[in-house]
């Protein structure tokens, strides 16, 4: 085939054809952009609509792990209420022994010397009076000294038991003693 047009025609045609493609050529260049902003627009709702998600499971997670982790702290709590009132029931209920000895020792004469002291804490009667009942062993020079503890034990505690043995001999005594100490 020959081409028989003239040279301006073929450059105008030539000229409408690289239009026609530039056309075209921006036409998809808009339909690509069109198209991938859509995808675009879709990955940002789901990701969105995930994140949503994600922000309601943490919640109620979180939720749900207070709520144990409370009910354990109060378990927690209430066990050591607890201790604490078992540990104050046993201060109330203990016997403060260095004040029985204070008050011994003052009674004590000068030449007596004790060698062993024994404190039990005991409930009795029917009423459940808490008393300490105490056992005394030592050494006495002199059986005035004797008299002299008895006399002091008498005068402040109850049942104050010498035995026989305590008053056998007149010099270089050992001595036992028991007596109750209402509390």
């Amino acid at each position: 085939m020959i081409n028989l047009l003239p040279l301006k025609e073929k450059k105008e045609l030539l000229m409408e054809r690289t239009k026609r493609m530039v056309i075209i050529l921006w036409f998809l260049f808009l339909f690509f952009l069109i198209c991938l902003a859509l995808i675009l627009l879709s990955i940002k709702i789901y990701v969105q609509g995930q994140i949503d998600s994600n922000k309601t499971y943490l919640a109620n997670t979180e939720k749900e792990f207070l709520e144990s982790e409370s009910e354990e702290y109060r378990a927690y709590i209430t066990e050591a209420n607890s201790k604490i009132e078992e540990l104050n029931s046993f201060y109330e209920k203990r016997v403060n022994f260095s004040s029985i000895l204070e008050r011994i020792s003052a009674l004590l004469p000068a030449d007596i010397y004790l060698t062993d002291i024994s404190l039990k804490h005991i409930v009795e009667g029917e009423d459940k009076k808490n008393k300490i009942i105490v056992a005394l062993s030592g050494f006495a020079p002199l059986v005035d000294d004797v008299v002299e503890f008895e006399n002091n034990l008498q005068e402040e505690f109850e049942d104050v038991n010498f035995p026989l043995s305590n008053w056998v001999k007149e010099k270089d005594i050992d001595i036992y003693i028991t007596f109750k100490i209402p509390l």
